[in-house]
């Protein structure tokens, strides 16, 4: 073989090689704008909402809306795969009989989505069963859904998703409900959903 020849193998080979990355990229460039759905800790997320009486598909579409399922710590200090505040977490410990909380503990998936979930159990309650509302008050906090509330019911009507003030927090609850079905097509099984 000349070098000739064993150059243009060689470029042929790289080629190929860069071919195959710049397709790789495109299929999953395709897959991400899909809208293909993560999803980990699938154990801890059925474990937690049959804990808490939870909707495990709800869990993960928060998580997604959150995270994307790929834990950090927000600019406002929120930890975890499901964003949680330390006051909040503080405030869901002493609320739920815990006593040996520390912030760190957010860090943990297990223990984050056992505090976010304990927290959607308390939102769902407090709205009596609406998920709407407590997914609302997830994001934008409970007072303000509760102003919202008080504010379309004295005008006799009920609080809808395009009534809802926040433009952000209309959207995260327009996403976190659409993540809902979609968990609970794509991951039934891994949900515990069948």
């Amino acid at each position: 073989m000349t070098a000739r020849q064993r150059r243009g193998r060689t470029l042929g080979a790289l080629v190929g090689i860069a071919l195959a990355v710049v397709v790789g990229v495109m299929i999953a460039s395709v897959h991400h704008a899909a809208g293909e759905l993560p999803l980990s800790d699938a154990s801890v997320i059925r474990e937690q909402a049959q804990a808490k009486h939870l909707d495990p598909a709800l869990i993960a579409a928060v998580i997604d809306a959150e995270t994307k399922f790929e834990p950090r710590t927000s600019s406002a200090g929120a930890e975890g795969l499901m964003q949680i505040e330390p006051a909040t977490a503080e405030f869901l410990a002493k609320l739920s009989g815990g006593y040996s909380f520390t912030t760190s503990d957010l860090e943990t998936p297990s223990v984050n989505v056992a505090y976010g979930s304990y927290y959607l159990r308390y939102l769902l309650e407090h709205y009596e069963g609406n998920e709407m509302l407590a997914v609302a008050a997830y994001n934008a906090g409970l007072a303000n859904v509760d102003k919202w509330v008080a504010k379309a019911h004295a005008e006799g009507r009920r609080l809808t998703v395009s009534a809802i003030p926040f433009s952000q927090t209309r959207a995260y609850v327009q996403r976190v409900l659409e993540a809902q079905r979609e968990y609970r097509a794509t991951y039934a099984k891994q949900l515990g959903l069948n």
